[in-house]
């Protein structure tokens, strides 16, 4: 059995991209000879959040603890070391697929109650190969008859054409920048600056980054564009936030690769309530975002 459960793959022109059935999880996306993503083999257990969907929230809720409803929450601490809750509770389900084609994959989970996120919902994730590259659309239903608190967040890794990302240039079109802790979690929100201010793009170099971004600069389609090197990730108005991290702490990644998470919400937002959706019973919402090569 395959660590990451049930392989499926969409085909479009030059185009192949992977996803897996552990968590709807994308695993691979190349464009002819080009190496997308940082991905992993079908034999791999994914590390360090590779291509995952992240939901019902997307990056560290500190100490694993919330208040919603009047009534206090403790979830897993599945990042022990740094005493917090990370990118949710869908990443490790499986997902079952619900339509494929040859360029196309619908891939559904319901998460139950449990303890620490004692709500329902559906989650659903169609992924798109077409003449305008990767395309993901996520959706989340409300399926209880109470409020529930959500976030949203997918986790890719980037290849540059060189061996480290310090020779790429790095451009997101964000206003105010969140920086981060030795615990990852946000801190007083500013206006960007020197070394984070990235608006015009430039080389990387031996920056450090493990940043989340707001206030996005968007096109006339409310969409916003980050550009590393050849490649495009471009986020719609849902995704209010976008995470980018160097992976300088992590062996597997050290440098090789950038993330860059599309979320909705802010880090920690289960406790600040920065970009924080409540769900209604029943009330549904919807994200997109997706990939290209830009040369």
């Amino acid at each position: 059995m395959r660590p990451s459960g049930g392989q499926f793959e969409l085909r479009y022109g030059e185009q192949r991209a992977n996803i897996v059935e552990v968590g709807g999880g994308l695993r691979r996306y190349t464009v002819g000879d080009r190496e997308v993503l940082d991905g992993y083999g079908e034999d791999e257990l994914c590390r360090s959040g590779r291509g995952q969907v992240l939901a019902p929230w997307p990056n560290r809720i500190e100490d694993g603890v919330y208040e919603y409803g009047g009534a206090r929450h403790q979830l897993p601490l599945d990042d022990v070391a740094n005493r917090c809750a990370i990118h949710g509770l869908a990443r490790w389900r499986p997902m079952h697929a619900l339509e494929q084609t040859s360029d196309r994959l619908t891939l559904g989970l319901v998460l139950y109650p449990q303890p620490g996120y004692p709500f329902s919902l559906r989650l659903i994730v169609i992924y798109r190969l077409g003449d305008d590259g990767l395309s993901v659309r996520s959706s989340a239903k409300n399926l209880g008859d109470q409020p529930c608190p959500f976030g949203l967040g997918q986790h890719p890794y980037l290849m540059p054409r060189a061996a480290l990302v310090d020779e790429a240039v790095l451009r997101v079109p964000a206003q105010t920048v969140i920086s981060m802790n030795e615990r990852s979690l946000p801190q007083q929100p500013r206006r960007v600056s020197g070394a984070y201010d990235l608006r015009e793009g430039r080389v990387l170099g031996d920056t450090v980054l493990d940043t989340a971004y707001t206030d996005l600069l968007r096109d006339d389609a409310g969409l916003a564009h980050v550009r590393f090197d050849d490649i495009s990730v471009w986020v719609d108005d849902a995704f209010a936030y976008v995470q980018v991290f160097t992976g300088d702490p992590l062996p597997d990644i050290a440098r090789r690769s950038l993330a860059v998470e599309p979320m909705t919400c802010a880090p920690n937002a289960f406790r600040s309530g920065d970009g924080l959706r409540t769900l209604e019973p029943g009330e549904e919402v919807e994200a997109r975002w997706g990939i290209s090569l830009t040369g």
